[in-house]
């Protein structure tokens, strides 16, 4: 399959076969799974996912690449925008849940983290290649300066596991950055609370890293328990990711009384 790269769509196809084989290994794809895979492109990947007996669901929203997989037999084709896309209702129709796999448009990629996010129930895992930046904040430890609101609100709910990196040479074309592959796996038994209070709290705390919390969560912590101890002398970044969670939770609790 031959087709040339849409700027627009920020297409770079995967052209390095030890590459490709390191992210089917990674995925270890069964059959009688359901694996979805968010930007097929010319099928680096799709071809040994539908080797390995999986059932497969293909999100294109390039509509060349889309007529061509539309003609493939043996798959499942969604021709959109996935950040349109209702994975639940996915999972819904497989009668099970989902196993994500892409090569995220870098463009879009943390809108896109964010749309699955709220379809974590639905899935079983995500394996996802990204810019190496952003691979290296979602999986950032405290005190670090990658260490944001994109930490936060992804280990909030995923088991993160950075993989392995890719270089700009192993895909066609080349990008003008290094990748990375990261492995997600939604937490069973996430911290029960609202994420939309969680990111809210997340996005005022980080909007001004270099002040203490005391100036940036001062109304937050007035709505919150007063027996929760929560040290305010500290930046955004030095808070760990379950003082995040426990914060929205008495807040949470209390605004329920």
């Amino acid at each position: 399959m031959t087709h040339a790269p849409r700027k627009r769509f920020g297409q770079h196809f995967l052209v390095d076969s030890s590459v490709i084989d390191a992210i089917v290994r990674a995925v270890d794809a069964r059959r009688g799974e359901r694996v979805v895979e968010i930007g097929p492109g010319l099928g680096a990947i799709t071809g040994p996912l539908r080797a390995s007996g999986a059932g497969l669901t293909l999100i294109e929203l390039d509509r060349d690449l889309a007529a061509r997989w539309r003609a493939v037999a043996g798959v499942e084709l969604v021709q959109a925008d996935v950040l349109g896309v209702d994975f639940g209702e996915l999972a819904r129709r497989a009668g099970q849940p989902l196993r994500v796999v892409g090569n995220l448009p870098y463009n879009i990629s943390t809108p896109i983290l964010f749309r699955l996010l709220e379809f974590a129930p639905h899935v079983v895992d995500q394996h996802l290649m990204l810019q190496k930046e952003v691979v290296d904040r979602i999986a950032a430890s405290p005190g670090g300066r990658d260490f944001g609101r994109l930490s936060v609100m992804l280990q909030w709910r995923y088991d993160i596991e950075q993989l392995f990196d890719v270089p700009a040479s192993a895909f066609d074309p080349p990008p003008r950055v290094v990748s990375s592959v990261l492995r997600m796996v939604p937490w069973r038994e996430p911290a029960a609370l609202d994420p939309a209070l969680l990111s809210e709290i997340v996005a005022v705390a980080f909007s001004q890293r270099r002040k203490l919390l005391r100036h940036t969560l001062g109304r937050w912590l007035e709505r919150a328990d007063p027996a929760v101890a929560f040290d305010v002398q500290r930046r955004a970044e030095e808070v760990p990711v379950a003082e995040y969670v426990r914060l929205a939770q008495t807040i949470q609790r209390t605004e329920v009384r």
